[in-house]
């Protein structure tokens, strides 16, 4: 059988649903897809002029980022001194600061300058095995500069060789120009901005803020109506700071995943149970934020929800740029195992960003996107901090 590249003499996390750990494996693609993913002694004879010894090394799918905001311009290092002394993020918010901040940074800048300003935090990513990064817009909060904010994102796909999912998030905070009137900016991202975004072909899912110092309920089930009507599937923050039911919103929708959930509450978990809606926990913003609520991670494994992991990289509450330090904190602070977290950043990911027949695990058919590790046992992924034992990293076979 012919192969483009074999890999051999490695040790495979393949992240298939109930699979063991893979001693002399082996991985074969063709054309950058994968064509076999297991031991070396059942594979079917292949011919290749690129066979890769591994040298024993561990293979696991590439890691999958399925929330962040990495386009933006600026920082808000200030504010994070500013929680420091005391300040809530609802405060900094209601003064003028937090998503708004952002806002007027990231509306003064060109697409280039967007895409050149998140290059640094996607190598930081690439560098510890990222092969898939959602991005969101929602700094922008008007339609030309959500747009470039999208147009930013499509162009680091690229500037990189990573597969990037786009996420429209006009809905994300209230912008000064609508100061008072949350049901007339959502009437514009309803008419003006999703159609405009989606005539474009810009965003592969539509996201909102569920919150006290974001929107209703009632104002986001407009907008999932709205993405419902041009085909965009949804997904939502919800129940980060109180539990207003957003993620029953969203598993109504059929939504992808409900993010953040410290305050989920049971009604909520067996909404998303029914849905099949990814929970997705981000630990990075609860360490930042120093929250003390915790998500029910015991009802959610309970009721069979599929938990993902991201960074929610962002400037105002989760800054970070680690996947594996992601997954330090959600064992950390959350008591995740070492096998759920893995699962977090790669198959529970994919599903999450809808791609789970493209990638996050190794099995035929799937696009070759693999991490080479340097470690002697896959807790290690979990367990450093600060270090990235990355050996090489394989992106649709190359």
């Amino acid at each position: 059988m012919r192969a483009t590249t074999i890999w051999t003499n490695a040790r495979l996390l393949t992240m298939r649903p109930g699979a063991a750990p893979v001693e002399g494996g082996v991985v074969a693609a063709l054309d950058g897809r994968i064509i076999y993913a297991g031991a070396a002694d059942q594979a079917p004879g292949f011919e290749s002029d690129t066979v890769i010894d591994c040298a024993d090394r561990w293979i696991t799918p590439a890691l999958i980022d399925p929330h962040t905001h990495l386009i933006h311009m600026g920082n808000r290092a200030a504010e994070f001194e500013q929680r420091l002394e005391g300040a809530s993020y609802a405060q900094i918010a209601q003064a003028g600061g937090g998503i708004v901040s952002t806002m007027r940074a990231t509306r003064a800048a060109s697409v280039e300058q967007l895409a050149g300003a998140a290059l640094p935090r996607l190598d930081q990513l690439i560098a510890e095995g990222l092969g898939t990064i959602e991005i969101k817009s929602g700094y922008g909060l008007e339609l030309a500069a959500e747009l470039n904010m999208l147009r930013a994102a499509r162009q680091l796909a690229d500037l990189r060789n990573v597969r990037v999912v786009t996420t429209f998030l006009g809905a994300h905070a209230l912008p000064p120009e609508f100061a008072g009137d949350p049901d007339g900016y959502i009437d514009q991202v309803c008419t003006e901005m999703l159609p405009a975004v989606a005539a474009e072909g810009l965003a592969d899912a539509v996201d909102g803020f569920c919150e006290g110092i974001g929107f209703t309920p009632a104002q986001i089930e407009r907008v999932f109506v709205k993405a419902r009507e041009l085909g965009l599937p949804v997904k939502l923050h919800a129940e980060q700071l109180s539990n207003l039911h957003g993620a029953a919103l969203a598993a109504r929708y059929g939504a992808l995943s409900a993010d953040h959930l410290e305050h989920l509450d049971a009604a909520g978990v067996a909404a998303m149970a029914q849905a099949g809606t990814t929970a997705m926990l981000l630990p990075g913003a609860y360490y930042f934020c120093r929250e003390t609520q915790l998500p029910p991670v015991e009802l959610l494994r309970h009721a069979g929800v599929p938990i993902a992991l991201g960074t929610d990289c962002n400037p105002g509450t989760s800054p970070l740029t680690s996947l594996l330090l992601a997954m330090n904190m959600a064992a950390t602070c959350f008591r995740l195992t070492v096998a759920e977290c893995l699962t977090g950043v790669t198959r529970n990911a994919a599903r999450a960003l809808g791609l789970h027949n493209e990638c996050g695990s190794l099995e035929p058919g799937k696009s070759c996107d693999l991490a080479i590790w340097n470690i002697e046992q896959p807790a290690e992924l979990v367990y450093r901090m600060g270090a990235s034992p990355l050996h090489a990293r394989v992106w649709r076979g190359q």
